[in-house]
């Protein structure tokens, strides 16, 4: 085993967040101390920034000291609709922008339960129609880890709806696809995911749900339409109560014949990728980055 996920895995148990995902209601304020809003140089890792606002979005631009292309990360940031970004958030992406020298813009949208699923895909909506003002489609990458990834299938489903203009391809990390939580292999994890559990997830779902279905596609894409996806990139782990949706994911994209590459992290918590001191962790990382770099080299 990796002994870094060893380690990870008791710091989680010291902080006892199995523990705080295991209640309902969520303790959604409890969970926002872990916020970070106005990240500091050191956390961007040096990499410069600027923000704006987009209607109830505050929208960070984080620039590379070595900007070589003319791309974009449009990145949603997970937190189960409630909270976040955290540190780990603003970290991850900061590497990335560091090492593909590729502009980021993190979008810190509006949280549940004072803010419902609807309002937050608008906001997403809208910080994705400024991006298409500064950059071309084909340039623009997906990038979303848990329900971050949500936001941006279920974006790119009503951007196909309405044939408006697609990215070039969504980097997914361990999404959350279905709200609802009715896939009963999902209670067969829970007892080996380190990190979440149904309880918690399921409140902090219906808090962001508002007037919709938890099987509606605006909250779980799941039960929308793959149509015309553009190419999918998701990194699913094995230890993840979200990872029985994300196996029936990618049935349906392939269903459609469309391109997804499926790298599977065997013994893996919920968002490993972006956890530090995990070997595994940082191989999943560089391939991100690999992932990046490719489609950059590509174009030009």
């Amino acid at each position: 085993m990796d002994l870094g996920y060893s380690l990870v895995k008791l710091v989680l148990k010291i902080k006892g967040e199995k523990k705080s995902w295991s209640t309902d209601p969520i303790d959604y304020l409890k969970k926002r101390q872990e916020n970070i809003n106005n990240p500091s140089s050191a956390i961007l890792l040096g990499n410069s920034s600027r923000t704006w606002t987009v209607l109830g979005s505050k929208v960070t631009e984080i620039i590379p000291a070595n900007k070589s292309n003319e791309f974009l990360l449009f990145y949603c940031h997970g937190g189960a609709f409630i909270y976040g970004p955290t540190k780990y958030n603003w970290k991850s992406i900061a590497r990335i922008v560091q090492q593909t020298n590729t502009c980021a813009w993190l979008i810190d949208y509006p949280k549940a339960p004072e803010n419902n699923i609807d309002v937050i895909s608008r906001n997403i909506w809208e910080a994705y129609q400024k991006a298409l003002n500064e950059y071309d489609a084909s340039k623009i990458i997906f990038v979303g880890d848990s329900v971050g990834g949500n936001l941006l299938i279920s974006l790119t489903q009503r951007l196909v709806r309405e044939t408006k203009e697609l990215p070039n391809c969504l980097i997914l990390i361990t999404p959350m696809v279905d709200a609802s939580l009715t896939n009963p292999r999902i209670k067969e994890v829970d007892p080996i995911d380190p990190l979440l559990s149904f309880k918690g997830v399921y409140s902090a779902k219906k808090m962001c749900a508002g007037g919709f279905s938890l099987k509606n596609p605006i909250i779980s894409p799941i039960y929308g339409s793959f149509k015309n996806f553009p190419p999918v990139h998701i990194f699913m782990a094995t230890n993840d109560i979200l990872m029985p949706d994300q196996e029936l994911f990618i049935e349906k994209i392939k269903k459609e014949g469309r391109a997804i590459e499926v790298i599977v992290g065997e013994n893996m918590p919920h968002v490993w990728p972006f956890l530090p001191f995990m070997k595994q962790g940082s191989i999943a990382m560089q391939k991100i980055i690999s992932i990046i770099k490719r489609i950059v080299s590509d174009d030009e």
